[in-house]
C-alpha cells in the first residue's frame, strides 16, 4: 500500500463522491477507480437515480424473488426455515464464537496499541458531531430493539433455566449446578445475558465501522465494503470479486434488520395489544411495519442530519426516562449492588462463555449465542456503515472506547435494572406472571407491578416504534450507499426505495416462518459475512500501519 499512496493535496475528491479529502497527513491509496464510475444514471419520470449496475441489480432482483417465493409457498417454507436454522447452529456455533473472540481481541490490542493514535479523516479531522450526538446515533443504531425485547425476557429466561436446571442452561454445569439455587442461577444468568449484550457484538461493529472509516475518510475509496480489501485484491477489488463482497453486504444487512424490525414489530403490537386491546393477530403486526416505514420515509427525506440524529436524540431521552424510572421505584439498591455484581459475574464467566469448544451447554451456545454472534455480524453493515459516516474526525483509540465500551458499560446498567426488576418480582414477590409472560410481553407485565404502568408501558411502545424507525432510516442509508457503488450522497429516492424492501422482507418473513423465518435468515446470511470480516481484520492492521505515525 505505501507503494500506491499519493499526499492529500494530489486528492481533490468530485462533488458527486461526497466523501470529504483528508485533512492533514495520511496515506491516499492512488487508484484509477472514480467512485460512481460504473453507475447508471437517469431520471426516470423525474426521479434522479444514481446506481452501480451490476451490484443493485443483482442484489434487488434476489431479494424480490426471495420475498415473492417466501409469500407464495408460506406452509411449504416454514420447515425449510427450521431445518436450516438447526443446522448452521448446530455445526457452526464453533466459528461464529471464535470469530466473535477474534474481533474482541483485535479492539482491545487497537485501544493499547500505537495504532490508536491514528485519526479517522487525517490527523487534522475534527469530528462532525458532539460526543452527545454522536453517542446517541450510536447506541441507537446499534441494538435499541433488541434491549426493549430482550431487556427483561433474557435475564428472566437464563435464570429460569439455570434455577430450573434444563438442558438450556448456560454452562450446563461447567461452573456448577445451579439447580434451585437462587444467588448462583441470578449471577450466571445474568453474566449469560452481559455476554450477548457486552463487548463482543459492539466488537462486531467495531471491526466494520473501522475498516470502512478508514478506508473512505483516511484512503480516499469508496464507502463500502470492497474497499477494505483493497490492501489483498488491489484493483480486482472494483470487479467482480468487490460485486460480490457488496452483494453480500447487502443481504446480510437487509436480513439483519428485517429481523431487527420483526421482533420489534412483534414487541410493539404485543404492547398494543397488553396496553390497549388490539387484535392479536399478523395484520396489526403488518400494519405496524407499513406505518413505520412510512414515518422513516419521512425521516428518509428529511436528511440524516434533522432526521436520524433528531429521532436518536429522543430515543436516547426516553430510554435514560425509562431506565432511571425503573431504577428509582423498582429494587434500588439491588439495582445499583446488583450492577457490580453482574459485572464480576460477567468477567468470572467469560472464559467459559466465550470458549468454542467442548461447550457442556450445547442448546445454549448453540440457540442463543450462535444466533446472537450470526444476527450481530449479519447487522453489521448496516451499523457499522452507520457508525463510520459519522465517526470522521476521532482517534482509533477514542473511536473505540466510545463504540466499544461506553455501550456495552450502558447495556450492563439496562439489563441488571430491567431483567434484575423482573427477577426480584418473581424471587421476592412471588410474581409468577412475569416469568410465564410470552418473551415480547414480559417487559409489559414487569412494568405492570411498578407505579405509572400505563404511562410507562406507553412509553416503552415509542421507544420500540421510534427504534424501529431509525434503524429503517439508517439501514436504507447504508444498503443505498452499498448498491450506489460508495457513493454517500445519492438520490433519496434509492433510500425510500430500500426501505420500502426492508419492510417488504419483514413481513415476508413474518408471514412465511415467524421468528424462526428471521433468525434463520440472520443467521445464513451472517456466515458468509463472517468470513469477510475475519479477513477484514487483516486489512484494518495493514491500513492502519501505512498511515502517517501520529505526532
Amino acid at each position: 500500500m505505501d507503494n500506491n499512496s499519493k499526499s492529500p493535496d494530489d486528492y481533490t475528491p468530485a462533488p458527486s463522491e461526497g466523501i470529504p479529502a483528508p485533512e492533514g497527513a495520511a496515506n491516499l491509496i492512488d487508484t484509477d477507480y472514480v467512485i460512481g464510475q460504473d453507475n447508471i444514471t437517469a431520471s426516470p419520470m423525474g426521479f434522479n437515480i444514481d446506481l452501480h449496475g451490476k451490484v443493485f441489480t443483482i442484489s434487488s432482483l434476489l431479494i424480490v424473488l426471495f420475498v415473492v417465493l417466501t409469500l407464495a409457498l408460506q406452509d411449504q417454507i416454514a420447515p425449510i426455515y427450521d431445518a436450516v436454522f438447526n443446522f448452521l447452529t448446530g455445526n457452526l456455533a464453533w466459528f461464529f464464537i471464535l470469530a466473535a473472540n477474534i474481533f474482541v481481541v483485535l479492539c482491545l490490542f487497537l485501544i493499547v496499541s500505537p495504532l490508536g493514535k491514528i485519526r479517522i479523516g487525517g490527523a487534522a479531522a475534527k469530528p462532525d458531531f458532539t460526543y452527545m450526538g454522536w453517542f446517541s446515533m450510536l447506541f441507537a443504531a446499534g441494538m435499541g430493539i433488541g434491549l426493549m425485547f430482550y431487556g427483561v425476557s433474557e435475564p428472566l429466561t437464563h435464570f429460569g433455566t439455570a434455577f430450573d436446571g434444563s438442558d438450556w442452561a448456560p454452562l450446563g454445569g461447567a461452573v456448577g449446578d445451579f439447580e434451585g439455587n437462587e444467588a448462583g442461577s441470578v449471577a450466571v444468568g445474568m453474566a449469560a445475558t452481559i455476554f450477548h449484550w457486552g463487548l463482543h457484538p459492539w466488537a462486531i461493529y467495531s471491526v466494520v465501522a473501522l475498516s470502512l472509516a478508514l478506508f473512505a475518510f483516511n484512503k480516499g475509496l469508496p464507502l463500502s465494503m470492497r474497499s477494505v480489501f483493497y490492501p489483498i485484491l488491489g484493483e480486482r477489488v472494483w470487479g467482480w470479486p468487490g460485486h460480490i463482497i457488496d452483494i453480500l453486504a447487502v443481504f446480510a444487512t437487509l436480513f439483519g434488520l428485517a429481523t431487527s424490525l420483526g421482533i420489534g414489530a412483534s414487541q410493539a403490537a404485543a404492547g398494543l395489544t397488553y396496553l390497549f386491546g388490539a387484535p392479536e393477530s399478523d395484520i396489526t403486526m403488518i400494519l405496524l411495519i407499513i406505518g413505520i416505514t412510512i414515518i422513516a420515509i419521512a425521516s428518509i427525506l428529511a436528511g440524516v442530519d434533522k432526521g436520524v440524529q433528531l429521532l436518536s436524540k429522543i430515543n436516547i431521552g426516553l430510554a435514560a426516562a425509562l431506565l432511571f424510572f425503573v431504577i428509582g421505584v423498582g429494587p434500588t439498591l439491588i439495582i445499583a449492588t446488583g450492577f457490580f455484581e453482574n459485572l464480576m459475574s460477567y468477567v468470572v464467566n467469560l472464559p467459559a462463555l466465550s470458549n468454542p469448544f467442548g461447550r457442556e451447554d450445547a442448546n445454549f451456545s448453540q440457540g442463543w449465542t450462535a444466533f446472537y454472534w450470526a444476527w450481530w455480524i449479519s447487522w453489521s453493515p448496516y451499523v457499522g456503515m452507520f457508525i463510520a459516516r459519522v465517526s470522521r474526525g476521532r482517534t482509533v483509540r477514542e473511536f473505540i472506547i466510545s463504540v466499544l465500551l461506553v455501550p456495552s458499560t450502558v447495556s450492563i446498567l439496562w439489563m441488571t435494572a430491567f431483567g434484575g426488576t423482573a427477577i426480584d418480582q418473581y424471587l421476592s414477590q412471588g410474581i409468577e406472571a412475569v416469568r410465564d409472560a410470552g418473551l415480547e410481553l414480559q417487559l409489559f407485565v414487569m412494568l405492570e407491578q411498578l407505579p405509572l404502568s400505563n404511562i410507562t408501558s406507553f412509553i416503552a411502545i415509542v421507544l420500540v416504534i421510534v427504534f424501529f424507525v431509525t434503524s429503517s432510516d439508517s439501514g436504507s442509508l447504508v444498503i443505498d450507499s452499498i448498491t450506489a457503488g460508495g457513493k454517500v450522497d445519492a438520490p433519496k429516492p434509492q433510500r425510500v426505495f430500500w426501505a420500502i424492501i426492508e419492510g417488504t422482507i419483514a413481513i415476508a418473513l413474518l408471514l412465511g416462518g415467524g421468528l424462526t423465518a428471521l433468525q434463520t435468515m440472520a443467521v445464513s446470511t451472517g456466515f458468509p459475512f463472517t468470513i469477510i470480516l475475519l479477513v477484514a481484520c487483516y486489512a484494518i492492521i495493514k491500513g492502519l500501519m501505512s498511515e502517517p505515525k501520529a505526532v
